[in-house]
């Protein structure tokens, strides 16, 4: 389903680096909040969505 909507934002014009999918335990919390704070930072450096949608 990642593979598939990744090919769809390519075709709608949109950087797929907008979608990420990662498996974290409960356990992991540090792990989370980082994975979280890269992709927030990832997010912010592609800019504005071309959509036209709040990134």
């Amino acid at each position: 389903m990642v593979a598939l909507t990744r090919e769809l934002m390519g075709l709608m014009g949109m950087d797929q680096e907008r979608l990420a999918l990662e498996f974290v335990s409960s356990a992991e919390g540090a792990r989370f909040a980082k994975i979280v704070t890269d992709f927030t930072q990832t997010v912010k450096s592609l800019g504005k969505s071309p959509l036209g949608v709040a990134a």
